[in-house]
């Protein structure tokens, strides 16, 4: 009886490996789908003055003068948290009357151009379809976000901080 028993136990795998010989089989192809993601392929990050230099330029169209990169640069250094060093430099280049922000009428008046420029301008490439849809779904849904804002999201965002 156990030596039964103990060959049923052996063959009992066998038995659901077999399966329903009526079953079905349904076998399902997927296209390849080429997926795109050009910010993805920078890796190099900018240095501090590098990345300082380019903010500066981006937002007011010349070079940085040699005073206030050192003491952005002793601020960088000086605290530990680069994060909030360059959150406040950042604020403070956009607060500034003397950056190139547009209006919020002119962001207003032509959305997709402003998008356009503004993924040039950061991210030296053209903004894809979905990018274009998010921001300009974003724009047009609340009346408070001013280009200021948008600039900000930009200049801070990894992509911005990598070349």
């Amino acid at each position: 009886m156990k030596k039964i028993l103990i060959i049923s136990f052996a063959l009992l795998p066998l038995l659901f490996a077999c399966g329903d010989p009526q079953e079905n089989v349904y076998l399902y192809e997927v296209n390849t789908v080429d997926v795109e993601q050009s910010g993805v392929d920078k890796n190099n990050p900018k240095a501090d003055l590098e990345f300082i230099s380019l903010v500066y330029a981006d937002l007011f169209g010349g070079t940085v003068s040699q005073s206030d990169i050192d003491v952005m640069i002793i601020a960088f250094t000086a605290l530990g948290d680069k994060q909030l060093i360059t959150d406040i430099i950042i604020r403070n280049m956009l607060n500034s009357p003397q950056a190139n922000v547009p209006s919020d009428a002119q962001m207003r008046n032509d959305i997709e151009k402003f998008i356009e420029d503004t993924y040039l301008k950061f991210y030296i490439r053209e903004p894809n379809a979905y990018e274009k849809w998010e921001l300009q779904g974003m724009i047009e849904g609340d009346s408070e976000l001013i280009p200021e804002m948008i600039y900000y999201a930009f200049l801070t965002s990894d992509e911005y901080r990598y070349f």
